[in-house]
């Protein structure tokens, strides 16, 4: 008998936005201290997701998107996880933006897509909301 475990995911309540500011950017204060935020400079860039609403006007950001999170412990070695996430929403013609951490993932959708996403996710993933 084959152990086919699915994956959890959960849906973050937030709509999130990815912000970009100049590389030498330093990190705002509106940014610090929030329930979610994925900070990433790198020597072109400075990124940020976080809950749109914390974002004051004027900033460059692409907003709209919610997450999903995945669920329980797969541990940083983990092959795979997220071509198997990724690629059937790509086939259903949904793009994403990942954010990996030291212990889990995030898939975000837009959410003009959320819905659709949900159903092609659903087919082979537990989803929590």
């Amino acid at each position: 008998m084959e152990n086919t475990k699915k994956f959890v995911l959960s849906i973050l309540s937030e709509t999130l936005a990815i912000c970009r500011f100049d590389e030498k950017s330093s990190i705002p204060e509106w940014a610090k201290g929030l329930s979610f935020c994925s900070i990433t400079r790198t020597k072109s860039e400075l990124s940020i997701v976080c809950p749109q609403k914390n974002i004051p006007g004027g900033v460059l950001a692409e907003k709209g998107w919610r997450a999903f999170k995945l669920d329980g412990e797969l541990g940083i070695a983990s092959i795979g996880v997220i071509a198997s996430l990724s690629n059937p929403l790509a086939e259903a013609g949904i793009s994403i933006f990942n954010v990996s951490t030291f212990e889990t993932n995030y898939v975000l959708v837009e959410e003009k897509n959320l819905a659709k996403a949900k159903e092609v996710l659903s087919k082979f993933c537990e989803i929590k909301a």
